[in-house]
């Protein structure tokens, strides 16, 4: 039972930590508004660890979205969801398609078995959205999102390193507290 109840904890931290937010006002936990854009861009049907959704949210409600996207439907998706929230009064949408390319198709699948078929990792693979995000642009790998240690951190970093075919590695991971 304990296990149990340390997975579930672990699974809602991660889910937490799956869409960074940057908000420049304040602390997004404390606001309500960008509470509400995170809930409703991480709940998006096509967001998945293929995709870095980020956004801020400016005085007078004013929101810009940011990040990466395999699918230009998910870039859509999200400014018009939005949108919709009440207190948000205009959507700035600086959310960038990627190119489309088997190479980098390629190179996405095997981050994604070389990181989380890691045993130190794997348990994130179970989520709805896994807490690591891998961005692929033109052969170069992105890792963004959030993982529970700096040794979880280092692990990813190092797995990715040894894909093939990968021109370069930036880890923008961070270390949920």
């Amino acid at each position: 039972m304990k296990k149990l109840v340390s997975f579930a904890a672990a699974a809602v931290l991660s889910a937490a930590l799956a869409l960074p937010a940057a908000v420049d006002r304040t602390d997004p936990s404390r606001d309500p508004l960008a509470r509400k854009v995170r809930h409703e861009l991480v709940m998006l049907p096509w967001y998945s660890i293929w995709d870095n959704l980020k956004f801020r949210v400016d005085e007078g409600g004013r929101v810009t979205l940011m990040g990466q996207t395999v699918r230009p439907v998910l870039k859509s998706d999200a400014e018009n969801v939005v949108k919709r929230i009440e207190g948000v009064t205009s959507v700035r949408n600086e959310i960038e398609v990627l190119p489309l390319s088997p190479n980098d198709d390629r190179i996405r699948r095997a981050a994604y078995r070389a990181i989380y078929g890691h045993a130190a990792l794997n348990r994130y693979q179970f989520q709805a959205v896994g807490p690591i995000h891998i961005i692929v642009k033109n052969g170069h790998i992105t890792l963004e999102g959030a993982v529970g240690s700096e040794f979880e951190r280092n692990i990813a970093n190092v797995q990715a390193h040894g894909v093939s075919g990968a021109f370069s590695v930036t880890n923008n991971l961070m270390v949920a507290p």
